[in-house]
């Protein structure tokens, strides 16, 4: 730790690390939450991460840490740590804008739930990262941190663009098809979808009600950890999450091998031929592993529907929860009026069935992963492509959505040019710490990082 203390860059710090240093009174809340708001105020004209930044309000809630320490109280988990918030959760203290004009200035006087739990835990809030229109698809203005010509993924970029450049180790995300884990991939940070329900939605901007989920980034699996069993539902009150999540026969492997499904998945094709390439070379490597056993499965056929089944779900959800604003013609982008004309056009009996669908792709694909811990397979077909409104590849983010289960981004891969990519690691749904396990095995073996890799306009900063 002297060495990040002795640089005067704490913002470099991981959560845990933090944690533990204001804990002994090595350094104070307040210095932390100074360095990462400078690091907003050099980064962020470029980079364009925020919506809206407070610096006032962090410091007054990392003086606030500091002197709950001073007099002797109780603290909580993420005490002096930085969240980012991605600006579709409601914020009592800041606006809630959900990138879009419509909503401009708009504070909606309470907390999402999420929220709640991060200022109990005495995490230090210091603005709103910025969001696609709505949390769909039309871009705002954030540029990736490894190469600000390219996109840094789709609705969740601010969050994911303000961990990879060390402005915050923590933020919110979501994910309706691949709005967590897609930006993970291309920003080369850890990235978690947890399962479907297990972070509360209340309080914030809901699109879908059978696929939205919070979604977690950091630079450190540890960090992802302790993030995600902050936010967390907890206790019997929740009784299919809680008898799962406190079940070792799902949370642990014991003695015998970890049990790995390598899988292609239905948009294998339209990958790069690096990223295939990526990808098998690191099977190959983890089933020399004595304790892995590593395997090609294959999906049912039936999973080749699952992007229709989404798009239909998708779709007609948007026109429901918008309808006011397509009837009015009022302030959304052009692609948001073509989605929502998309649903307008399909029937309710179409959607009720695709619902139906999706229940069944659930169920199948709980019988198909039960036989193994975790299923490996490409989190995106590539690293970030070249232009803010570059359109993604297709890839099979949705489809774990979809099933609810839980997925996290490796970042380990990059491409020829340097840019970041990630392999998906994906589990059980409610196999939550299951899969962060497997994660840590990764790490531990050197197959995952230790923590990020910083983008080269960080590189010449970050403490050695």
């Amino acid at each position: 730790m002297k060495r990040e203390m002795a640089t005067g860059r704490l913002n470099y710090l991981s959560a845990v690390e933090s944690i533990r240093l204001i804990e002994r009174g090595e350094i104070t809340a307040r210095a932390l939450v100074e360095d990462c708001l400078a690091q907003i105020g050099r980064l962020d004209q470029e980079l364009q991460v925020w919506a809206y930044v407070s610096p006032d309000a962090g410091l007054a809630q990392a003086q606030a840490v500091d002197e709950k320490i001073k007099a002797g109280g109780r603290v909580g988990r993420l005490a002096g740590v930085l969240v980012g918030v991605k600006d579709i959760f409601n914020t009592k203290d800041m606006p809630t804008q959900m990138g879009s004009p419509i909503w401009k200035g708009f504070t909606p006087g309470n907390d999402a739930r999420a929220v709640h739990y991060l200022r109990m835990a005495d995490a230090v809030l210091p603005g709103k990262t910025v969001t696609a229109e709505f949390a769909v698809h039309t871009p705002g203005p954030t540029r990736n941190p490894h190469d600000p010509r390219c996109t840094p993924g789709t609705s969740s970029s601010g969050s994911a663009a303000a961990v990879a450049a060390y402005m915050v180790p923590l933020a919110l995300g979501t994910q309706t098809a691949g709005s967590t884990l897609r930006p993970a991939s291309y920003c080369g940070i850890y990235g978690f979808k947890p399962s479907f329900g297990l972070i509360p939605r209340t309080g914030m901007l809901k699109t879908t009600d059978t696929l939205d989920t919070v979604g977690l980034f950091a630079r450190t699996v540890e960090d992802l950890g302790l993030f995600f069993d902050v936010v967390r539902v907890h206790g019997s009150d929740y009784p299919l999450s809680h008898d799962a999540l406190n079940d070792p026969r799902r949370q642990t492997r014991g003695e015998r091998p970890w049990k790995v499904a390598l899988v292609r998945g239905p948009k294998w094709d339209d990958a790069e031929d690096y990223a295939h390439r990526a990808l098998w070379g690191y099977a190959e490597k983890l089933a020399q592993e004595s304790d892995m056993i590593v395997e090609e499965a294959v999906l049912p056929d039936s999973f080749a529907e699952a992007h229709e089944v989404h798009s239909v779900i998708y779709d007609k959800a948007l026109a429901y929860y918008f309808k006011n604003e397509f009837r009015q013609h009022t302030l959304i982008s052009p692609l948001m009026y073509e989605i929502i004309a998309r649903g307008n056009e399909i029937p309710p009996a179409v959607y009720q069935e695709a619902l139906g669908r999706q229940d069944r792709l659930t169920r199948v694909f709980d019988d198909f992963v039960q036989r193994y811990d975790v299923m490996l397979t490409l989190t995106t077909g590539g690293s970030a492509p070249r232009g803010l409104e570059a359109v993604d590849r297709p890839d099979t983010c949705l489809i774990w959505t979809l099933c609810g289960a839980a997925a996290v981004n490796v970042p380990a891969f990059s491409d020829g040019q340097g840019l970041p990519f990630g392999v998906q690691a994906v589990s059980r749904r409610y196999n939550d710490l299951l899969l962060l396990e497997f994660v840590k095995c990764l790490r531990d073996r050197g197959w995952a990082p230790e923590a990020t890799n910083p983008p080269p306009l960080l590189a010449q900063e970050v403490p050695r």
